[in-house]
């Protein structure tokens, strides 16, 4: 693992056999995109500039099992099966021709794949189930996928272990699946499968399933303080919903400034559930400025009741920069941005007060001055100032989106470069300027470099402006 398998690696491999050098050495044999990148780079090497059809050349791919089994030519693919393992490539070879497109090779490859998983089942599972998946992808490689479905389905224990000792992301799914249909895991053990996995599809599955344990069999305090310490927040979520059926409702307050909105939602949830006003929980939060927690802010603005702006307000120009940030994007939340007020914060030293004024601004971007903006792309201003200025200025279209893309490409940050570039590029200005406009001309020719000699003719052509 670690070697990206892409068309160059396949080929490399490809020569490194034809050379003699050993599979171990050549291959990597637990990446089940090895094989398929082997598989296509035998099949197209006249695109490497080999012929295919050379006799010396189809002696030597002949001659090696690992490349006639991906030879062009079907008979000898087909040969290359009879002849049975000769090589530790060969298994994973054959899951490969399982999904062959001509009919006799699928077929006996498929037969000798059905005989070696019933006479080594647990290592053909553990070897070939990521390659199996992967080519199951194909046209022909369902019946390959449904074989192997079936057999992990009855062997649940291998399954189990599979959780925990591959790499393979459809692998886990599959075998997380079975281990779920066969119930193996009690509600503490699908907690801390939902709080350890680090793949979002099987936090939704573990956390659900550990949900529906607890309501079918009764709360678990050790399986919620499980799910409520993950760090995914989906699986906290799940453990901030199981606090009431606890009897722990109380606890939720605490997670109305969880840093996830999807926890603070549901926190709000079980709060309100238990009684209690999550809108007055976090008022109180927010109203001594010394004592003012950032995530208590947006909470109270998700709450969302307007009279709560005029307080909001006031916190943007709160000496924390994460207070002022998250006030801005709570004033946005409840559609109550003060237009002017918050135009000053787009030259806020804080990032993140830059960036959320230049959010919060979006929608009124076509009202704000233009040359106030267009100022703040010098280079003397600081570059979180100059991102939110551009994207504000991108948002009015026309000749200012260009007039700025233009100044900015040659600023001193890569990223600002990159999007000024893409801002000329993308051509979204070209609906609002005039035709054969002077302005746009001298613009244009500043941005040659960026379009081909053709497409920079086209353009200039749609402007309104000679070649």
């Amino acid at each position: 693992m670690g070697r990206r398998w892409d068309d160059t690696a396949g080929r490399e491999a490809v020569g490194h056999l034809l050379d003699g050098l050993a599979p171990s050495h050549v291959l990597s044999f637990d990446d089940p995109a090895c094989w398929t990148s082997l598989d296509e780079a035998v099949r197209n090497l006249e695109v490497y500039r080999w012929d295919g059809h050379d006799p010396q050349i189809s002696a030597r791919l002949r001659a090696r099992q690992e490349t006639a089994l991906c030879h062009r030519d079907g008979r000898v693919r087909e040969g290359a099966l009879a002849a049975g393992p000769g090589t530790p490539a060969f298994w994973y070879l054959v899951v490969v021709r399982c999904a062959d497109w001509v009919r006799p090779v699928r077929v006996r490859a498929r037969r000798m794949l059905a005989e070696r998983l019933q006479e080594e089942p647990e290592w053909t599972l553990r070897a070939l189930t990521p390659l199996v998946l992967r080519v199951g992808r194909r046209e022909q490689g369902a019946w390959a996928r449904d074989l192997f479905d079936e057999a992990l389905s009855a062997a649940p224990a291998l399954a189990l272990d599979r959780l925990h000792d591959t790499r393979d992301t459809a692998t886990r799914r599959l075998a997380a699946r079975v281990v779920l249909d066969a119930g193996l895991l009690d509600v503490r053990g699908l907690a801390r499968s939902a709080a350890e996995t680090p793949d979002p599809v099987l936090w939704r599955w573990w956390s659900d399933a550990a949900l529906a344990a607890m309501a079918a069999d009764g709360p678990d305090d050790e399986a919620v303080d499980t799910l409520l310490g993950a760090r995914a927040p989906l699986v906290r979520s799940a453990g901030v919903t199981a606090l009431r059926r606890a009897g722990r409702a109380r606890e939720a307050a605490r997670y109305l400034t969880d840093r996830s909105s999807l926890v603070r939602a549901c926190a709000r949830w079980v709060v309100s559930q238990d009684g209690g006003d999550p809108h007055s929980r976090c008022l109180a939060l927010c109203t001594d400025p010394a004592m003012v927690r950032p995530l208590a802010v947006v909470g109270l603005a998700e709450c969302g009741r307007r009279a709560d702006a005029e307080l909001l307000r006031l916190l943007m120009s709160h000496p924390v920069a994460a207070v002022r940030a998250q006030a801005v994007a709570g004033l946005r939340l409840l559609e109550s941005v003060p237009v002017e007020d918050t135009l000053l914060l787009v030259d806020d030293p804080s990032a993140a007060v830059a960036r959320e004024a230049a959010r919060a601004l979006l929608p009124y971007a076509r009202r704000l001055p233009a040359d106030r903006l267009t100022e703040r792309l010098s280079p003397r201003w600081p570059t979180p100032t100059r991102r939110a200025a551009f994207r504000l200025l991108r948002a009015r279209g026309g000749l200012i989106q260009l007039r700025a893309a233009v100044a900015l490409l040659g600023d001193a940050d890569p990223a600002l470069r990159r999007n000024a570039e893409s801002a000329v590029q993308l051509q979204a200005w070209m609906a609002d300027v005039p035709p054969g406009d002077a302005e746009v001309d001298r613009l244009l020719r500043q941005c040659t470099h960026l379009f081909s000699a053709y497409a920079i003719g086209v353009l200039r052509t749609r402007a309104g402006l000679g070649r």
